[in-house]
């Protein structure tokens, strides 16, 4: 049936406004579930912090602690061996309590009581999260250094020292001479962007900060979007859950900062010689001679499998990472800064909440450890700040390039000496200053920088502007020019003898814009092509020696947690533009190849034409139990749990895939922020996901929609606006990880159609509980005379669609008219209607009911409800088993009878409901043309 209504707007909740004091803290959360957390001490805030995290993210939290204490195995199975031995071997939960005990007592108190707060909350954030009960764990105690653990564990590999081994096999497969030609300028898969735009570039006066620390994407997300307020200090800011405070992006209402990875290299290897004493224990070659090294054994159980043992020795230098059986084989220790000093830099985090200059920010991270970290930060006064910040010990060159030998003494690092670290002033007329992982401020600390693409494209769009705003950051951040592609369209330009399908694909590409945008086949053809070329390097035979039989990937001297940082194939697609310039062949063979790439690529492109580069283009993010735990938000499409994105590796927008293996990507924008000055509710900010972590919940995936559209959330900072509970420290709060569900523009569409005309059409699902109030006012208008439910409740429309919702057979969605609720559409199996036992159904039948609310009535737009109904009919046809629709509008109405007739239905007979006399009416796929 259809009716005509004005659409009314939801009122006010009643839960929202500020609560009374509970002697204790307050959760408050905004509409996309986001913790707001205020308390009367700093104390009792990072208790509420732990608290509220483990509410949300029991299950990464829990995951999180396995992974310190190298205990992963014992509920995930043997594919979490590799990383366990690895953490034991590395002694990272030793190394965590050393730096614990380092802290300034005021410090480890605070930290102490955000780990008091996790086991406060873990309970009962445990019986949210199905993961639990899928692999039969319970959730085990946080100790006072189990956050540090957390942050060695999560960083550990983040200066990327198995390059090194990299290093070390193209120096003795393919010469010493050859040792860097993989570098990218860099590893490929590095990719984060900061900038910092100064008053004189902004709307405002005052400064932006912006940009998406690009990370491998996890599922929950590894940063959680958090407000931390009580007297002394109120800051909103991307946290890392099991870590308190806010490290890397934060806004305090006066100052606020961001960081990018430095690419400084300060972890080395050693090739260490050691050798059994008669009485079983170890000892190792030092620059003085032979000594006893440190050597136990640990168990790693493992669920399904027999235990294992696993040696853990430790030299001067470091614990050992690689072999360790004395006499057999390459045997390799690891040195990194906190192992050697015992100091991680927490003692940094809390003075960060405090500050509110940037000469607050800058005094406190003189004290920051691990990792090493570019930051930009600026103050509402309009100062500025770009710096190095971290720890890199003094040592000689060749210790960033490879493995060196233990007992040489010219290898050791001088001891409490660091490198001084750069910085920089933003001032001048430019009033930009970048960070995208680039040799740049950072060069003199690295080996390997990313590729200076990214950099140079952000300062190119940024310098276009004098009048930027929060809202307008998204053009950069989502900006898809991909200019190392350049080298090989060059080369195709110029390759030779190309036949015709070939130089058609070549001025293809060459007309192309270089922009891999998720709806460009174009972008496609470019990434087909890209591969074949990557084979044909890989099997070339000035290769062979790192992509044969016996590559290093294959190789049996190092663990299987070493090997991707191994696997010849896409260090030579992320190095694609400096193979394809550098000597490696001649031009005229580099030519030769890609006019056989294109060959081949143009004659596949005849047989099976290029899809857009979103449908291949997809996030794999990564998940502790992949593929256990559905999420009921988003159902079984496979499609809204692994959207199709845009960008590429050396984009702005740097999703990365693997050039070569895959497109698919896992690593991305593991947040977007951007940070306002002048109004810090001007703020904005998006995560891949959603605030909670929990499969199922309204606030799991609710972001996602968002971050593939490269749209921001609101910074709330009114506290009047935010839906409160209140909880004594002493009480077991009964706190929801998700109190508000997700707004119907940014729920995942079953159907998403672009009208000319009228706008774009999405369908997505009813929510009861978020939509009574809208269906309400629908149902209850005179126009709606003919839906049955004038007389009907608020909650009784709600309790409707509860039971609407619970059928198999039934289902309702909104319509949205680009975002704006536009209509009500419910489909229905006739058989398992009512309407079924009125009439004769056939097979293929399926049964829908309208209601059409135009947002400016019908009259405001021509044509308004057969627009939607177009969309309609189109996402019932999409499913081949549907034959035909049927339809059953009160015979009263014959506005909508009239209706039904323009669009191509035909009239049936009238039958007897017990509310009411229908006439039915069919539209067939034939009589559109479908069959």
């Amino acid at each position: 049936m259809t009716a005509d209504v004005d659409s009314e707007r939801p009122g006010a909740r009643p839960d929202r406004g500020a609560g009374e004091d509970s002697g204790g803290y307050e959760l408050f959360r905004d509409d996309w579930g986001i913790p707001h957390l205020r308390a009367a001490d700093a104390l009792t805030l990072a208790r509420a912090q732990g608290h509220a995290t483990a509410l949300d993210r029991a299950w990464q939290l829990e995951t999180e602690r396995h992974r310190v204490l190298g205990t992963s195995a014992s509920h995930l199975g043997a594919e979490a061996v590799d990383w366990d031995r690895f953490v034991r071997r590395a002694r990272i939960a030793d190394t965590a309590r050393r730096c614990f005990d380092r802290l300034a007592p005021e410090t480890a108190a605070w930290v102490t009581a955000y780990a008091d707060g996790v086991n406060e909350g873990l309970a009962e954030g445990a019986e949210r999260a199905p993961e639990f009960a899928a692999v039969g764990l319970a959730p085990g105690r946080w100790e006072p250094w189990t956050p540090l653990g957390v942050w060695l564990s999560t960083h550990i590999l983040f200066a990327g020292f198995p390059t090194k081994l990299w290093r070390e096999e193209v120096a003795r497969r393919l010469g010493e001479d050859r040792m860097t030609l993989f570098a990218t300028d860099g590893p490929g898969t590095a990719g984060s962007n900061g900038w910092l735009l100064t008053g004189a570039r902004t709307a405002t006066g005052a400064p932006l900060l912006a940009g998406d620390p690009h990370r491998f994407i996890e599922d929950p997300g590894v940063y959680q979007q958090i407000r931390l307020a009580c007297p002394e200090f109120d800051v909103v800011g991307l946290a890392v859950p099991g870590i308190p405070g806010i490290a890397h992006f934060g806004h305090t209402g006066h100052v606020a900062w961001a960081i990018t990875n430095a690419m400084a290299d300060y972890q080395d290897l050693y090739r260490e010689r050691l050798r059994h004493t008669p009485d079983g224990g170890v000892e190792a070659l030092g620059p003085d001679g032979w000594y006893r090294a440190h050597a136990h054994t640990e168990t790693i159980e493992v669920a399904g499998a027999a235990p294992e043992q696993v040696e853990v020795i430790e030299t001067d230098r470091g614990p050992v990472i690689i072999g360790g059986d004395p006499g057999a084989g390459e045997t390799i220790s690891l040195r990194y800064p906190p192992r050697v000093t015992g100091e991680l830099g927490f003692d940094v985090l809390p003075a960060l909440l405090r500050a509110r200059t940037v000469a607050d920010v800058d005094t406190a991270l003189d004290r920051w450890v691990e990792p090493v970290n570019v930051v930009l930060a600026a103050d509402t006064a309009g100062s500025t700040l770009h710096r190095v910040a971290g720890h890199v010990p003094v040592r000689p060159y060749a210790n960033r390039l490879r493995v060196v030998p233990a007992e040489d003494p010219a290898y050791a690092w001088r001891d409490g000496e660091t490198v001084p670290l750069p910085r920089t002033e933003v001032d001048g007329p430019a009033g930009i200053a970048v960070m995208a992982n680039e040799r740049g401020l950072a060069a003199s600390l690295g080996v390997e920088f990313a590729p200076p693409h990214r950099a140079r494209r952000i300062r190119e769009l940024l310098g276009a502007c004098t009048d930027w705003t929060p809202d307008a950051q998204a053009a950069v951040h989502t900006d898809t020019l991909l200019a190392s592609s350049r080298q090989l369209l060059s080369l195709l330009a110029w390759a030779p003898g190309l036949g015709p399908a070939a130089e058609r694909l070549r001025d293809r590409l060459l007309r192309w814009d270089r922009h891999m945008d998720a709806d460009s086949t174009d972008a496609t053809l470019y990434a087909r092509l890209r591969t074949d070329v990557v084979h044909r390097l890989a099997a070339h035979p000035a290769l062979k020696g790192v992509t044969g039989a016996d590559d290093p990937w294959r190789s049996a001297a190092y663990p299987a947690l070493f090997r991707p940082w191994l696997a010849a194939v896409p260090r030579i697609g992320y190095a694609l533009e400096s193979l394809l310039t550098v000597g490696l062949l001649p031009y005229e063979d580099r030519l030769a190849l890609v006019a056989a790439s294109a060959e081949a690529v143009a004659a596949a492109a005849d047989e099976t034409p290029p899809a857009p580069w979103g449908e291949l283009h997809r996030l794999s993010p990564w998940q502790a139990l992949p593929d256990r735990t559905p999420d009921a938000s988003v159902g079984s499409d496979a499609q809204a749990i692994r959207p199709g994105v845009a960008g590429d590796h050396d984009c702005v927008l740097s999703t990365s895939s693997v050039p070569g293996v895959t497109d698919l990507f896992a690593r991305g924008p593991a947040a977007r922020y951007v940070w306002d000055l002048a109004r810090r509710e001007d703020s904005r900010w998006a995560v891949p996901f959603g605030a909670s972590g929990v499969p199922g919940s309204a606030h799991h995936r609710d972001q996602t929609p968002l971050w593939v559209r490269g749209t921001l959330a609101p910074v709330v900072t009114d506290w009047n606006l935010l839906h409160r509970t209140t909880h004594r420290p002493e009480e077991t709060p009964a706190m929801t990880a998700a109190t508000e569900p997700v707004a119907p523009a940014l729920r995942p569409a079953v159907h998403e159609q672009k009208i000319e005309g009228f706008g774009t059409v999405r369908l997505v699902p009813v929510d009861p509980a978020a939509d009574a109030e809208l269906l309400h006012g629908w149902v209850t208008e005179e126009r709606a005379r003919f839906w049955g439910m004038a007389d009907h409740t608020r909650e009784q429309v709600r309790e409707i669609y509860e039971f609407v919702d619970s059928l198999p057979t039934h289902h309702a969605y909104l319509a949205l008219r680009d975002g704006v609720p536009a209509a009500l559409f419910q489909t229905y199996e006739p058989d398992a209607d009512p309407v079924g036992e009125c009439y004769d159904v056939q097979p293929g039948d399926f049964g829908i009911h309208l209601l059409i609310a135009p947002a400016e009535g019908e009259g405001a737009v021509k044509g308004y409800t057969e627009a939607l109904l177009t969309a309609f009919i189109a996402y019932v046809f999409s499913d081949p088993a549907h034959l035909r629709v049927v339809v059953e509008p009160d015979a009263r109405n014959e506005k909508a009878l009239a209706r039904m007739v323009r669009v191509g239905f035909e009239l049936g007979p009238e039958i007897k409901k017990p509310e009411k006399t229908a006439r039915l009416a069919f539209l067939t796929r034939a009589a559109l043309g479908l069959a």
